[in-house]
C-alpha cells in the first residue's frame, strides 16, 4: 500500500489470530467471536474501562469485520491540548463490544471490564471514507456519536508506519471543552450503570 508516496508494509497477523492465541475460552467469559460482515450497518465503537494490572481505557473501532483496538492509559479528554498515548493492541471480535465482567486471575488481561461508552462513528473532515485505508495511512479523524463522546477526535500513528504507538486527542470543534474531565465526571458503565468497583464486587469469577 502507499502512504505519502512511500511503500508501507504493516505487519499484522490474520484477524483475531492474536486474540484467540492469548485466551483460554474455557477459563474466561470473554466472547470467542469471529470476523463479521456488517457493511449494511453503521460502524460501531466502544470504549471499555479495564482495571487490570493498570487501569486504562480500551478504544475499539469497527473496521474490516473486527474491532481495531487501542489501549489508552489516561482515557479520552475533551481538552484539545491533551495528547493521549494510545497503544494499538490485537483486534477483537465485534461481540466484544458488549462485554462487561471479570476476567479471572491467571488469564490474559485479568481484571474487571465495563462498557464505559459506546455508539456509532464515522470518519470526518473529508478523510478517507474507508476506515481501513485511513488506519493503514496512520491517521483517522473520527466523529463519535456516543453517550459520552461527541464530536471529532483524531487518532494519529507516531514513530513510523509499523509503530503501534498512536496519539488520541480532541479536535478543537464545538464539542471541545478544556474544563471537562469526562473520565472523572462519568466513571460509570453505559450498559449497567455500575462503576468498575461495583462490577468487581458483584461478580464472582468462574
Amino acid at each position: 500500500m502507499k502512504n505519502g508516496g512511500r511503500h508501507v508494509v504493516y505487519n499484522s497477523p490474520m484477524p483475531l489470530e492474536d486474540y484467540a492465541r492469548k485466551r483460554n475460552f474455557s477459563a474466561t467469559p470473554e466472547p470467542q467471536g469471529k470476523v463479521e460482515d456488517r457493511k449494511s450497518r453503521r460502524l460501531i465503537y466502544v470504549i471499555q474501562k479495564h482495571k487490570a494490572t493498570h487501569l486504562h481505557y480500551d478504544l475499539r473501532l469497527e473496521m474490516g469485520g473486527v474491532l481495531k483496538s487501542w489501549a489508552v492509559p489516561k482515557g479520552p479528554s475533551y481538552n484539545p491540548a491533551d495528547k493521549r498515548l494510545a497503544v494499538e493492541v490485537e483486534d477483537h471480535p465485534l461481540d466484544y463490544a458488549s462485554f462487561e465482567g471479570v476476567i479471572p486471575e491467571g488469564n490474559y488481561g485479568a481484571g474487571t471490564v465495563i462498557v464505559w461508552d459506546q455508539g456509532a462513528y464515522e470518519l470526518a473532515d473529508g478523510y478517507d471514507a474507508d476506515p481501513l485505508v485511513a488506519w493503514r495511512k496512520g491517521k483517522l479523524h473520527v466523529r463519535f456519536h456516543g453517550k459520552k463522546l461527541l464530536g471529532i477526535w483524531v487518532l494519529v500513528r507516531t514513530r513510523g508506519p509499523n509503530s503501534r504507538d498512536w496519539l488520541l486527542f480532541k479536535k478543537n470543534d464545538g464539542d471541545a471543552d478544556p474544563a471537562a474531565d469526562i473520565t472523572r465526571q462519568r466513571p460509570e458503565s453505559v450498559k449497567s450503570g455500575k462503576t468498575v468497583e461495583q462490577v468487581e464486587k458483584s461478580q464472582v469469577a468462574p
